[in-house]
């Protein structure tokens, strides 16, 4: 593969990260940058040691297709690829955006989210003996 060579400046904290990476990684910087630049440009996403949480659920096949299909001609519409992760990231964020803004409103926001409020004496208990 031919290469080229690429320099540019970056902030110091943003290098020491890079280098700390890197160096965990056990590959030679430039194979380091290859593989980071390759990820971020074909998948959208690079990840370094930041501190994140997997939020998983299951949804109907149905809804999967619907989604897959919206990410398709969001992809076409915007010349952009629209990943799964981008999408329900956007959505959460937007449902806590209106969630917070209607709290900050004076508003009950728990009502709005569809969420049935708790209730202490559930049908599911266990009776008193």
């Amino acid at each position: 593969m031919e290469t080229k060579n690429l320099c540019a400046q970056i902030p110091l904290e943003l290098h020491a990260k890079v280098r700390a990476e890197q160096e965990k990684s056990g590959l030679t910087l430039g194979a380091y940058i290859t593989e980071v630049l390759t990820k971020f440009y074909e998948k959208g996403e690079v990840k370094m040691n930041d501190t994140t949480r997997a939020l998983a659920f299951q949804i109907p096949d149905e809804l999967f297709w619907r989604i897959k299909d919206h990410l398709t001609r969001e992809t076409e519409r915007t010349g952009k690829r629209l990943t799964q992760r981008d999408f329900v990231l956007g959505l959460i964020e937007k449902a806590l955006d209106e969630a917070e803004q209607a709290e900050g409103n004076g508003s009950d926001a728990e009502g709005s989210m569809g969420e049935e409020p708790a209730d202490d004496e559930s049908d599911e208990s266990e009776p008193e003996t």
